[in-house]
């Protein structure tokens, strides 16, 4: 019997058991004469017990066991019949398949790095292949922490309940000093952000801004900030580095007086982001950052969906993910959007909800559809539209606040604006979302 075709690798679905796999599905295209079962199978014994050519040691014992397999595989659109395929399908054309496989949690049992060479590995490497989703069973989430603090431990620091959290990020991102820094700080923090982070091209120590000395100066300025509106600001110090030093940066950076922490996760890989959040001395919320991660997950037909990344995010312990809305500068699709907010806040075995955090041109316009969406469990991500506000930073953070308490009590933007100067600014400046595109407002 062909090895390929054994159903020792191409089981069905209901002949496994489902908590020893995390399966892939896969994206894959074909030039239309490639078998496709072949070339999923072959994929599979790469990524797991053998090679392109038979071995003496891989036995049928060793492939029952640590072997992938191949539970399904559907061609797009589903031909049964050779006539109809060579009537539809050009010879230089491509065919399209759904292939998903199972790989045994013994290969790669709490280990993430495995867990990339494993399902992404060397078939990375073919032209055509893309990640869509990996299923976890719960034998192999159970040895992750997931995030310490999550929606309702953030909520919970803050004293906020209900509505929607407001980050500020300073601007401008990086070059300036701690004591600029600091007075941009306490302008965003007084008009009412919750959380201000540093840009995430501000990490570590720079020359120009060190990282115990910002914090020291920006929690001084939420101290003074908090006595003024009554609340709690929270600050994420950027600590991204070298993995050697990230310990001592968090460890530094909270001695300091932080109350929060911000990595750019795929700066720096997703082990070293749980390395951060299941330390038990780092004892206060992570947020991160996707930088560079969309170089993973731009094409349509390479790389990995932004779905898996937040998927694995959370997993990893992060309490905020920021994730790229679609309103704003950037455009992923709205279906996608969806999706990546569910990866953080949807059940997934007893791993706390990370807090979806929305980044990338926000503007008090949007409020009231980002609700709409998907309701107040979210971090408005602001840089520019604070900053950038015609009245100061601290008339941007009260124009976000205005827009938020009026959708939260069910009046119009419009009419909020009508008792609000620094939201009548905001509209007048940006627009409103509803009533327009927004896209020409960015370069990008």
């Amino acid at each position: 019997m062909n090895r390929f075709y054994s159903s020792l690798i191409t089981p069905l679905y209901e002949g496994v058991d489902h908590d020893d796999l995390c399966v892939a599905t896969y994206l894959i295209g074909t030039a239309k004469d490639e078998e496709p079962l072949l070339k999923t199978v072959s994929m599979g014994i790469e990524q797991t017990t053998g090679s392109w050519i038979d071995v003496p040691a891989e036995t049928d014992e060793m492939r029952s066991k640590y072997c992938a397999k191949v539970l399904s595989l559907y061609e797009v659109p589903d031909y049964e019949n050779q006539h109809i395929l060579d009537h539809n399908v050009g010879k230089e054309d491509l065919r399209f398949y759904v292939a998903r496989i199972g790989y045994p949690v013994e290969n790669i049992d709490n280990n993430i790095p495995l867990l990339f060479g494993t399902i992404m590995g060397n078939i990375t490497a073919m032209s055509y292949l893309r990640i869509l989703d990996i299923d976890f069973p719960e034998k192999f989430v159970k040895k992750f922490q997931g995030p310490k603090f999550g929606i309702e431990g953030i909520r919970k620091v803050l004293g906020v309940e209900g509505r929607p959290l407001l980050n500020n990020m300073i601007k401008p991102c990086t070059g300036y000093t701690p004591d600029v820094g600091a007075k941009l700080f306490y302008e965003a923090a007084a008009g009412g952000v919750d959380i201000i982070k540093d840009d995430e091209l501000l990490g570590g120590d720079r020359e120009f801004n060190k990282l115990e000395d910002r914090v020291k100066m920006n929690m001084d300025a939420a101290k003074r900030a908090d006595a003024v509106k009554g609340e709690t600001t929270m600050y994420c110090v950027n600590i991204t580095d070298e993995i050697s030093r990230l310990k001592d940066n968090a460890y530094r950076a909270i001695d300091a007086g932080a109350n929060g922490l911000l990595v750019d996760t795929f700066c720096i890989g997703l082990s070293a982001l749980r390395m951060l959040a299941e330390d038990p001395k780092i004892n206060v919320p992570i947020m991160s950052h996707l930088t560079f991660g969309s170089s993973w997950t731009v094409s349509q037909y390479q790389g990995i969906s932004s779905f898996v990344l937040t998927k694995l995010t959370r997993l990893c312990g992060a309490d905020m993910i920021l994730l790229e809305p679609p309103y704003g500068k950037f455009d992923i699709l709205f279906s996608k959007y969806i999706k990546n907010v569910t990866a953080c806040n949807s059940k997934l075995y007893d791993i706390k909800q990370a807090m979806p955090f929305l980044g990338g041109g926000v503007i008090p316009g949007m409020v009231p559809r980002i609700m709409d969406d998907i309701g107040p469990d979210c971090l408005l991500g602001v840089g520019a539209g604070i900053h950038g506000h015609p009245m100061g930073p601290q008339a941007g953070a009260k124009a976000f606040r205005t827009a938020i308490d009026a959708e939260m009590a069910g009046i119009s933007l419009r009419k909020a604006a009508e008792s609000s100067k620094e939201l009548q600014a905001a509209i007048d400046k940006w627009g409103i979302y509803e009533e327009g595109s927004l896209k020409d407002l960015y370069a990008l």
